[in-house]
């Protein structure tokens, strides 16, 4: 293998000013975790990078040394694992691992050795983030679980490599560590859409749990850091970053259901809602769009085999879909089919007209509070005080 061109302080130093210029200044305990913590160790010999074009392409070391080096080296998500064709893991991107934990609030001394919190670390992937963990608040705080017994071995081998032996535990992260209960803070690796009540049962009251969100309609967006209560509760807000795989598989995508269904009949209307407005970017407007039509999924058909444009809209487990085309002329009006008990053009209708008559919120506008009885309950506050989302 060639020497690469750039020694890995070098690339860690420009790792650094790039995460500084994205989230700001480091706290300087982050600063020397990331030294002490080389990404490089921590990924295998194939990483999967963008390809450009919605797609990923392998980046082999053995073949391309420099190239894989300088990906592991910046500040962007990598692919590690795929699974049948699909991502299935991937090593976070690091100004975002970063503000995670700061969200997290550690209690982390910058003169002392590690004396953080006691931290349940959800999805242990590669190890890189409960090397951090360890660093930051030391070995014997850190419990990391992975579903995945490979990536387990893989992270365990990894952490020990550079001499971490936080506890890892091979099991089912929605179920969190009992035995390792309760915990100061809980901190998932993957987007929920939901939290699982065994997370709130193992932290303690007055503790957090930091995960990223995600929906069938916006998919990962969001991260959302709830206090616990003494009753068994929580109560936390949202915060406008997340790019994270989801906990469980995918909702199906709306190009999979069937644009028929002959038990029950289509509906055609027209619609001035433009379905750009709902699905072309505004990451706010998805966002609550995801909250307040649960189980809503889309994607883009721009084949021109039915329309210029098409928006196809499911839902993620039944069987009422809808169609909104564009007729490449006119935008203001679309044509609008809909099928099923459920009428999905007319609920993100309803939903983004709300959004809108909240003064269309951002995401840190919102909310959740979960009740002693496990009741979960999505809120915004505006200008009017606390509404239900």
């Amino acid at each position: 293998m060639d020497t690469p061109a750039w020694s890995t302080a070098e690339l860690t130093e420009r790792l650094l000013a790039e995460m500084a210029q994205f989230i700001g200044p480091l706290p300087s305990a982050f600063d020397r975790a990331v030294r002490a913590v080389p990404r490089h160790l921590f990924l295998p010999a194939v990483i999967w990078l963008r390809d450009g074009n919605g797609g990923h392409r392998p980046c082999d070391r053995g073949a391309t040394p420099d190239e894989w080096l300088n990906a592991a080296y910046s500040d962007a998500p990598l692919v590690t694992q795929f699974t049948d064709g699909l991502p299935t893991s991937s090593a976070s991107m690091p100004s975002m691992v970063l503000r995670m934990l700061a969200l997290a609030d550690l209690d982390l001394d910058p003169d002392l050795e590690p004396a953080g919190r006691r931290v349940l670390e959800l999805g242990a992937g590669t190890g890189f983030n409960a090397a951090l963990l360890c660093h930051l608040c030391g070995d014997e705080a850190v419990t990391t679980v992975e579903l995945d017994p490979t990536l387990a071995a893989e992270a365990e081998r990894n952490l020990k490599a550079v001499g971490h032996t936080p506890e890892v535990v091979r099991g089912d992260a929605g179920a969190g560590r009992p035995a390792g209960a309760p915990y100061e803070r809980i901190i998932a690796t993957f987007s929920v859409d939901r939290i699982p009540s065994a997370w709130l049962e193992q932290t303690e009251p007055g503790g957090r749990v930091v995960t990223p969100w995600n929906s069938a309609w916006c998919g990962g967006y969001g991260t959302l850091v709830l206090t616990t209560a003494p009753d068994g509760g929580g109560e936390g807000r949202f915060h406008d970053f997340a790019s994270f795989m989801p906990m469980r598989e995918s909702a199906p995508s709306a190009a999979d259901v069937p644009t028929e269904d002959g038990a029950t009949p289509e509906r055609r209307a027209s619609s001035a809602l433009s379905p750009w407005s709902v699905a072309g970017g505004d990451l706010n407007a998805e966002f609550h769009v995801g909250l307040a039509v649960p189980g809503a999924c889309c994607v883009w058909d721009t084949s021109g085999e039915h329309a210029p444009a098409r928006l196809d809209v499911a839902d993620d487990s039944g069987p009422s879909w809808a169609t909104v085309d564009y007729d490449g002329h006119h935008a203001d009006r679309f044509t609008v089919t809909q099928a099923g008990p459920r009428r999905l053009w007319d609920e993100i209708t309803a939903a983004y007209a709300h959004w809108e008559s909240l003064g269309r919120p951002s995401v840190d506008s919102y909310g959740l509070t979960v009740t002693a009885a496990g009741e979960q309950a999505v809120w915004v506050e505006g200008p009017a005080g606390r509404q239900p989302a």
